[in-house]
C-alpha cells in the first residue's frame, strides 16, 4: 500500500467518524434564531407586527416606514438584533387589541426591556379604553413616583403601541401631549375611544383637573367612567387632589388618582 493510499484510508475513517457525530438541527432552532412578522389592520391603518414564541415584541405602523417591509425589518433588527421571517398571521389576541378591544389572551415579549421600562408599560397597559391618565399617575403606578420625565422617555420608545396604549397617557394640565406617531394620531385614537377631549380641555382652562361627586364623596380624573356618571348638579371641580381630599373627598378606587402626588 502506498503512502497516498494510507492517507486516503485515514481521511475516510476521519470523515466516517465525523459523520457519526452529525445530528439533525432541532425543530425549534428557527424559532430561536428568527422572530416572525406579519401585517395586520389597526386603527392606524396597516401595521407590521414582529413576535417571538413568548409574545409580540414590536408594532410599527406601515405609514411610519413608508410601507416598506425592509425598512421595518431594519428598524426591528436595530432594536432587537434578530432576523425576521414572514408568518401567515399575527398571534392570538393581537387583532382585537389593535382595534382597542380587550384581549385577555394577548402575550407580549418585553424581556429585552429594563425592569423600570416593563413597569411603565405594565401600568400603561392597565388604562382602560376611553380613559386617560397623566404621566405622574403612570410613574406612581410603576413604583417610581418621581420619575415622571423618565416615564415620558419610555413611552416615546414604546415598542408595542396600541397593544400598550401609550396614547392614553396625557399631560397633567389637560393637554394631550406628544405621541410617538404624532399628536394628530393621538387625538384621533382618543376620540375614537369616546374620550371627551373638548370637555377635558374646557375643564383644564378653568383649572379643573379632578371631578368629585357630592353624593358619593369620591374624586376622580375627569375621564374616569365613574366621573362621567356624575350629574352636573352634583359635580365639584378641583385643581389638585390635595384640595379635594381637604374638602372631604376620597380618591376613586377605579381610576386611582392616589394620594402620593398631593399638590401635583
Amino acid at each position: 500500500m502506498t503512502t497516498n493510499d494510507s492517507r486516503f484510508d485515514s481521511d475516510r475513517q476521519i470523515i466516517s467518524a465525523l459523520g457519526s457525530l452529525a445530528a439533525s438541527a432541532p425543530v425549534t432552532l428557527p424559532d430561536r434564531v428568527f422572530a416572525r412578522w406579519a401585517s395586520a389592520p389597526s386603527r392606524l391603518g396597516e401595521v407590521f407586527v414582529a413576535f417571538t414564541g413568548a409574545g409580540v415584541q414590536f408594532v410599527c405602523p406601515s405609514e411610519s416606514v413608508h410601507g416598506d417591509v425592509e425598512e421595518f425589518a431594519q428598524e426591528y433588527r436595530a432594536r432587537f438584533a434578530r432576523p425576521l421571517q414572514q408568518a401567515r398571521t399575527v398571534p392570538a389576541g393581537v387583532l382585537p387589541a389593535l382595534h382597542g378591544r380587550t384581549a385577555r389572551n394577548l402575550r407580549l415579549d418585553l424581556a429585552g426591556l429594563t425592569a423600570f421600562e416593563q413597569a411603565v408599560l405594565s401600568a400603561t397597559r392597565r388604562i382602560p379604553a376611553g380613559q386617560t391618565r397623566p404621566y405622574n399617575w403612570v410613574a406612581r403606578e410603576a413604583g417610581s413616583p418621581r420619575a415622571v420625565r423618565a416615564v415620558g422617555s419610555v413611552l416615546a420608545r414604546n415598542p408595542v403601541p396600541l397593544l400598550v396604549p401609550c396614547h392614553r397617557v396625557v399631560r397633567a394640565d389637560g393637554a394631550i401631549g406628544q405621541y410617538l406617531f404624532g399628536s394628530v394620531h393621538k387625538e384621533e385614537l382618543l376620540r375614537g375611544e369616546a374620550v371627551n377631549l373638548d370637555e377635558i380641555r374646557s375643564l383644564a382652562r378653568d383649572g379643573v383637573h379632578y371631578l368629585a361627586s357630592d353624593t358619593t364623596g369620591i374624586v376622580c380624573f375627569p375621564s374616569c367612567s365613574d366621573a362621567r356618571r356624575i350629574t352636573p348638579a352634583h359635580r365639584q371641580g378641583f385643581t389638585t387632589l390635595a384640595g379635594a381630599v381637604a374638602a372631604g373627598y376620597r380618591p376613586c378606587r377605579t381610576c386611582r388618582p392616589g394620594v402620593a402626588e398631593l399638590g401635583a
